[in-house]
């Protein structure tokens, strides 16, 4: 067995169903975040264009990669349907986020999206391990078959 069978076989039987609501939540909170990056295309294009690393890449391309990953990477995730893939197209995102975007705001100033960035990253990293749980789709399919 290799490696990525037992980190799947470890994160199916060590998932308390409590997280499943976290996924749920953190999914929610993702659409909406697509859905407001639909509402302001504008302000997302002109916070890529303030990194120095993003300036030879189409920032309206990116823009839609985010957005669409956000829409249904977010809709994947808080129903438990392929949330390892769900997550791991979000990690390169948030990673970008918090490195370039994010960054330059500091930790500590009042209302800084770098720690919900940091957050989100996090939870991200722990689904793509630990699965969708015991409380999604891809549970009531297994338990079909």
């Amino acid at each position: 067995m290799n490696i990525l069978q037992n980190i799947e076989r470890w994160g199916d039987a060590h998932h308390p169903k409590w997280l499943d609501f976290i996924r749920m939540l953190l999914g929610i909170f993702l659409f909406l975040k697509g859905i407001e990056f639909i509402n302001n295309m504008d302000r997302l294009i002109v916070l890529m264009e303030k990194s120095e690393f993003l300036g030879s890449i189409s920032l309206g391309i990116l823009a839609h990669y985010v957005v669409f990953a956000h829409l249904v990477g977010g809709a994947l995730i808080a129903g438990g349907l392929l949330t390892r893939l769900a997550a791991l197209v979000q990690i390169p995102i948030l990673l970008g986020a918090i490195l370039f975007i994010n960054s330059d705001q500091g930790l500590f100033t009042p209302y800084a999206e770098l720690w919900i960035s940091v957050l989100v990253l996090g939870l991200l990293i722990y689904f793509l391990i630990a699965g969708s749980g015991p409380i999604s789709v891809d549970a009531a399919m297994n338990k079909e078959e």
